[in-house]
């Protein structure tokens, strides 16, 4: 099973046209494709997990590889390893090396974070220095650690808001169902979106998410700041999550494990009363995939047509949807990439693609 069926039983959903809910209004009808796509830029990586850059260097990318690795791409080639921790790294399933953070004044301190599990399968969020361009692996500060009760549903997504906030996202633990009632627990960390200041001397985790199942990636709309998490389903219900900016700081409830999507999917699990109960803007069915992939809003220049849309997908089917962010129905684009693991913005807001595969893409 690959990193991003993230408990699922894959089932791959070979549909042409998926279904965009905003706000629990459906439409019918068959769609128009959004004249955009992704096309691929690089190849040759080993399965990679997710892809940014670094503040201050907009035209260099970095590209996760789940084994351990991060590889520096500049002008659709591989420059070099930027880091390589591959001795403490758990590789394989849901597991490995899933997302970095570059610290917004990396261009002056030089650190970033790293989300991996670690030999024994369990969640650490490290920071590392650069020097001469390349991470140091002996500058390593373990910033969070979290037992993992089950090898699925690490969650592994990290992102920095405009405020200095490092957030990280965690599944539910793994298995089906939330065994344990984790996500509906204020005392775990798990199933939970938390942030922290990671500079700030005795600074500690705030819990500003709960109810999540497996928020495998989750980004900030650069122009905004408002919150965009693509929550993976259970059984029949893949969902797209919005916060806006000036909520993000609150305690917000997605609902999991009482609901998946907006349908109950266990009645007797308790829905804790704290935070705002926050429903899900966009859900398709397992009919047309089996495994969201969260993206970005695009605020970049190259591709008009998309600017204020936000992209997302699926892991089984590859189908790309553009969902308008001032409300509205989500829009297939044209293709597919199969494999979907993740998505990634450069500086200017360009947005790219990784496909576990193997290959880079960019839209155009």
């Amino acid at each position: 099973m690959s990193v991003r069926s993230r408990g699922l039983r894959i089932r791959v959903a070979v549909v042409a046209l998926a279904l965009g809910l905003w706000a629990g209004a459906a439409s019918g009808h068959r769609t128009h494709r959004l004249a955009v796509t992704f096309q691929p830029v690089a190849s040759g990586f080993d399965s990679p997990v997710y892809v940014t850059s670094a503040p201050g260097d907009p035209s260099t990318l970095y590209v996760v590889e789940q084994r351990g690795t991060i590889q520096i791409v500049r002008g659709g080639h591989v420059a070099g390893t930027f880091l390589d921790i591959r001795s403490r790294v758990a590789a394989g399933g849901e597991d490995g090396l899933l997302s970095i953070a570059f610290h917004p004044g990396y261009a002056r301190n030089h650190l970033f974070y790293v989300y991996y599990t670690d030999l024994h399968r369990d969640t650490r969020v490290v920071e590392f220095r650069s020097a001469g361009g390349v991470g140091v692996p002996s500058s390593a500060r373990q910033v969070l650690f979290v037992k993992q009760p089950y090898a699925n549903h690490n969650g592994g997504q990290l992102q920095f808001d405009g405020h200095g906030y490092l957030y990280v996202g965690l599944g539910d633990g793994g298995s089906e169902g939330d065994p344990q009632d984790v996500s509906e627990n204020l005392h775990t960390k798990l199933g939970k979106l938390l942030r922290i200041k990671p500079t700030r001397h005795g600074a500690s985790w705030q819990m500003v998410g709960l109810g999540l199942r497996n928020p495998w990636r989750f980004s900030f709309d650069r122009r905004t700041g408002d919150l965009w998490i693509g929550d993976v389903g259970q059984d029949r219900w893949e969902e797209v999550d919005h916060r806006a900016a000036a909520g993000v700081g609150r305690l917000a409830n997605y609902g999991w494990s009482r609901y998946e999507g907006r349908s109950t999917y266990n009645v007797h699990k308790p829905l804790v009363h704290r935070g705002d109960l926050v429903f899900p803007v966009s859900v398709y069915s397992h009919s047309r995939g089996c495994s969201v992939t969260g993206g970005y809003v695009y605020r970049g220049s190259a591709v008009a047509a998309a600017r204020g849309r936000y992209f997302y997908g699926d892991y089984c089917s590859g189908t790309i949807w553009a969902l308008p962010t001032g409300g509205g129905s989500a829009t297939p684009i044209a293709g597919t990439i199969p494999q979907l693991s993740s998505f990634g913005q450069d500086g200017r807001g360009e947005l790219y693609a990784t496909s576990l595969g193997g290959s880079l893409y960019a839209l155009r």
